[in-house]
């Protein structure tokens, strides 16, 4: 299942060299400096080992991702200054695990199915749907199950996800939008492509005096815009996508937020007789649209197992499939699985924003630091969607209750086009001191309109709805004396809340169906971080508890200052949950439109039938969805 295309070969060996190399050469190390410009480089590896997932395999090997990245600062001239990073990584894991994330990942699947041997059946051998008896183009290799690492398929709806990379094997390749369709070489090496990626900033600055004593700045190039004032959640921090496929939600905002070309103006009005200071900014994100990289199948973070779904999805259009229990049996129940021919379920056509002036995103911020020395920002941005909306195929299908091609009304069952709509944001964020309590309160908070979510209740299977968002931080340096008397331990918890306007949910006959994302949903960060030989050695205790998924992540590290250059952190990440909560009406049951889809007199909508698949992850959120994921890890940095 080879996809045709050139391999860049020279230069992942170049790379892997100079990448590798590096660590016998770290003493002869050193920063380049001139009279008008500065250079910076490091070096670091990130090595991580996954125990046992859902299937009671241990993973092995999740990540050794080696990186080379060098900043640098020039000075030029009538004011202009020229900042640049640059980043490239080699990532050995799929050399290492090609077992498990390289090519030579996936297998042969059994799917359920109450009329099989032992009540399961290989992909293919499911009962055939028009014309999906066979499938010439999609045989029982390199695959593994939707969702197989975190949940067992439990009577639900099941098929199988092609996991090598593109170059081994095209099914379900597609671009989603920067990730779904790479190579090993791309996966490897993930900032080598077409969007120039190797490039975190290259960008220039200047500030002009303006004739009424205020100042323009303005910043020009390829960076990253920072709105929020909190961690780990965005509520206000919407301008750059993130890459989650490096780490999940576990690396710092600023190593994965994907940089775009924008160009900012910042009016830098001063003091007033009530503010201590004001400015007034535009950024103009006129960069092709790029969405959060969600993590290609088969690579080792794919966040909510999103991009298992979709490139699943998408095979299953492309060259159709088996999917379990999807037939009701002599009972009435559905767990007979059924062949589906191409065309007929799975992900038609992905829907990319192209660059033209209606697509670019435009936001404004005015901010201030009162008298009282209390910050804040009001905030307004009108951008597409970094998340995906999957809405129901409303023609150009074949009816899976008939046979027949899909008429206009009539909405395919469980098939998609994928899109990315237009949101309009308006917020704002709070950044004060509690001098009684010793702390520093952070706030954020954004409403949106134009967000899309699934809803098994909708005959186009999606709604929109707006969305309420808030982060409350609050940062108290803390004198902990069996940690350490003599400097302050930092102690910060946050909580995130989210809350969905209009939201659906009916129970059905068989179930609840509606909307999977929770209506309202909080989740709770702790972070304790103590300072030990005279601040050379600092552990650290990262706590998150996602209240309705009941997932909690735990993150105990301890970080090493070995000398001024050179920093290790070893550390784990454990998930604690349950899968018990995570079942959702999966549309096994939808009549949208009795007499088509479903039975005459049948109820319209779904009733209510589920499982884990494709819904359950949304309930699941990113820690749930994860939490057969326990690593341990160690890192190690070094500054030339």
């Amino acid at each position: 299942m080879k996809k045709m295309r050139q391999k860049p070969a020279l230069r992942s060996a170049v790379l892997a060299v100079a990448v590798l190399g590096a660590w016998p050469c770290v003493a002869t190390a050193a920063t380049f400096e001139g009279e008008d410009y500065e250079v910076d480089m490091f070096y670091e590896n990130h090595s991580v080992y996954r125990g046992e997932d859902n299937t009671g395999e241990s993973v092995g090997m999740a990540k050794f991702r080696n990186t080379l990245i060098a900043e640098g600062e020039k000075t030029g001239k009538n004011g202009w200054r020229y900042n640049g990073t640059f980043r490239g990584t080699y990532d050995g894991v799929y050399d290492l695990n090609k077992d498990q994330f390289g090519k030579s990942a996936g297998g042969p699947i059994q799917l359920q199915s109450s009329i099989g041997p032992g009540g399961s059946v290989p992909h293919g051998g499911g009962v055939p749907l028009f014309n999906g008896a066979t499938y010439p183009n999609s045989p029982n290799e390199g695959f593994r199950v939707l969702g197989d690492r975190w949940h067992g398929q439990n009577g639900g709806v099941a098929f199988g996800v092609p996991v090598r990379p593109c170059d081994y094997d095209s099914r379900g390749c597609v671009d989603f939008g920067g990730y779904g369709d790479l190579t090993l070489n791309e996966l490897r090496h993930p900032e080598f492509n077409s969007r120039l990626d190797f490039i975190r900033e290259a960008y220039a600055t200047n500030s002009f005096a303006l004739k009424d004593g205020t100042d323009l700045f303005v910043r020009v190039g390829k960076q990253q815009v920072v709105w929020g004032r909190t961690d780990l959640f965005r509520v206000l921090d919407v301008i750059n996508p993130v890459d989650f496929s490096r780490n999940n939600i576990y690396d710092e905002l600023e190593d994965i937020r994907i940089p775009m070309w924008i160009a900012q103006a910042e009016w830098r009005l001063g003091p007033s007789e009530t503010m201590q200071d004001r400015n007034l900014q535009v950024v103009w994100n006129f960069d092709k649209f790029r969405p959060n990289n969600l993590g290609q199948c088969g690579q080792p973070n794919v966040i909510l197992d999103a991009g298992c779904l979709f490139r699943g999805l998408k095979n299953l259009w492309d060259n159709g499939g088996t999917v379990a229990n999807f037939l009701p049996d002599g009972g009435g129940m559905q767990t007979i699985a059924a062949n589906f021919g191409p065309g007929q379920i799975g992900i038609r056509n992905v829907h990319l924003p192209d660059w033209k002036l209606d697509n670019t995103q435009l936001g404004i911020k005015y901010e201030g630091i009162t008298a009282n020395g209390t910050g804040f920002s009001l905030n307004a941005l009108t951008y597409r969607s970094q998340l995906p909306s999957l809405r129901g195929i409303t023609s150009g299908a074949v009816n899976v209750g008939t046979g027949a091609p899909q008429g206009p009304d009539n909405t395919h069952l469980i098939a998609f086009d994928f899109v990315y709509p237009r949101v309009n944001l308006v917020g704002g964020s709070l950044d004060f001191q509690i001098e009684a309590a010793a702390a520093a309160v952070r706030v954020e908070a954004a409403l949106t309109e134009g967000e899309e979510f699934a809803n098994t209740l909708q005959p186009q299977l999606y709604s929109e709805n707006n969305v309420f968002r808030a982060v409350v931080g609050v940062d108290r340096p803390t004198f902990i004396d069996w940690i350490n008397p003599r400097i302050a331990t930092l102690i910060s918890g946050q909580l995130f809340v989210q809350h969905i306007f209009d939201h659906e949910v009916e129970q059905r006959p068989l179930g609840i169906a509606g909307m999977p994302d929770w209506e309202t949903n909080a989740i709770g960060t702790l972070l304790v971080k103590g300072f030990l030989q005279n601040g050379r050695v600092s552990p650290t205790l990262i706590m998150a508890h996602d209240f309705k998924a009941e997932a909690t992540a735990i993150a105990p590290s301890v970080e090493w200052l070995y000398s001024d250059n050179l920093k290790f952190v070893f550390g784990a990440n454990f998930k604690v949950g349950e899968n018990n909560k995570y079942q959702f009406d999966d549309c096994r049951s939808c009549n949208p439109y009795p007499g088509v889809t479903g039975p005459p007199g049948s109820i319209p909508g779904s009733a209510g039938l589920g499982g884990f698949e494709p819904l359950g992850r949304f309930r699941a959120g990113p820690i749930g969805a994860a939490f057969k994921e326990d690593d341990l890890f160690v890192q190690m940095r070094y500054n030339f």
